[in-house]
């Protein structure tokens, strides 16, 4: 199994952490149809953390929580199938998961076949209680050749949160996205370290192996298992923007049966959608850090430039976009004509240049075309 594209979904953890159920599950994928979101490319449903009990069966499986998912599983992913949707589920690479379930630790083989016969299509794969003399470059191998011989394709969610330099070994695992920072709270002090940490590691993401900022926030509005202080919609628009722009996975977690139209607009933003599914998969670079405000570049399969200016500071500064810096100096006759991907206003070069204030905690994406001058 090859992806050429980020995946995108819903996953039950942000909003409901352990309160999670299959009238839950079921009702969220009705809601991904419903909305829209399952026609703007949102596919994955995925169950986290907190659906097995606490010990495995005598056939050492594990077994899920016949009071929270009375049909079991395999019936479960036949609902989210037959909605055209596909069906994520959980594990963890250490001795138990983040909760203190049973994790896939010495069972990754059994665990793998499981998944495959109950009709999984995606698994997170999480890095909680380690033994401190195993290697995790090992055993997030060791779990991607159990799920490369599954009989089915499973997509390989690795989530060892950038630890024990994840990027140096990520894509010899099988895995197909990899958390490359820590976990999100809802919160613009999170996005804003999430995005910091991230500049550096963008080299190693992109086609077969995504940078993986973890899942979205938007639409939680400081409700849920993680949120906190919640976020403006400006900031939300940040958020969206820049997991967009840098290829990462497109994971709501926010409550789907109950978002507000603020947050169907963010979410349902297909030119946005559109950046982050490119299947060019160039890299994103970063032009420049003046006065204060992140520029970052990236050219798409069809030869477009789309170019992000945030500004993760606390008043309004200013941005600047040099045309020679996306390789058009004015010796090259070219030029581009901006289309802003909130807003539909056209952003044009003058001298070189464009010049943008930008609010605090607030950014301006667009696309553009090469043209001759």
């Amino acid at each position: 199994m090859y992806i050429e594209k980020p995946p995108m979904g819903w996953n039950s953890w942000n909003t409901f952490g352990e309160e999670i159920n299959e009238s839950l599950i079921m009702e969220a994928a009705d809601a991904i149809v419903k909305s829209g979101l399952k026609d703007a490319g949102y596919e994955y449903v995925i169950i986290d953390d907190c659906w097995a009990l606490r010990e495995r069966g005598r056939d050492g499986r594990m077994v899920p929580d016949h009071k929270k998912f009375p049909s079991g599983m395999k019936a479960l992913a036949e609902y989210i199938h037959k909605k055209g949707l596909k069906f994520g589920m959980y594990s963890c690479a250490g001795t138990m998961t983040c909760a203190s379930y049973p994790g896939s630790l010495d069972h990754e083989f059994i665990d793998a076949q499981t998944f495959a016969e109950w009709g999984v299509d995606y698994l997170k794969y999480d890095y909680c209680f380690k033994p401190a003399n195993a290697d995790g470059a090992t055993l997030y191998r060791r779990m991607g050749l159990a799920l490369a011989n599954s009989g089915r394709d499973i997509l390989f969610a690795a989530c060892s949160w950038g630890a024990d330099a994840t990027h140096s070994w990520i894509r010899s695992s099988h895995a197909h996205t990899w958390r490359s920072t820590g976990d999100i709270n809802d919160s613009f002090v999170s996005i804003k370290s999430i995005i910091e940490q991230q500049i550096p590691l963008l080299p190693y993401g992109g086609q077969g192996c995504f940078n993986d900022m973890d899942m979205l926030i938007v639409g939680m509005n400081g409700k849920g298992n993680v949120g906190l202080t919640g976020c403006t919609f400006q900031e939300y628009k940040l958020h969206f923007s820049a997991w967009a722009l840098f290829a990462s996975p497109l994971i709501i977690g926010c409550d789907v049966r109950s978002m507000d139209e603020t947050t169907r607009k963010i979410l349902l933003n297909r030119d946005v959608i559109a950046v982050n599914q490119d299947r060019g998969g160039r890299q994103v670079y970063q032009t420049q850090n003046d006065y204060g405000v992140h520029v970052f570049v990236r050219v798409m399969e069809n030869g477009d430039v789309v170019v992000g200016l945030f500004n993760l500071n606390d008043d309004r500064r200013r941005g600047i976009l040099f045309s020679d810096t996306i390789g058009l100096s004015q010796n090259t006759g070219r030029t581009v004509v901006f289309r802003d991907l909130w807003t539909d206003e056209r952003r044009y070069f003058v001298n070189g240049t464009i010049e943008l204030s930008v609010d605090a905690h607030d950014c301006v994406m667009m696309r553009g075309s090469v043209k001759e001058l």
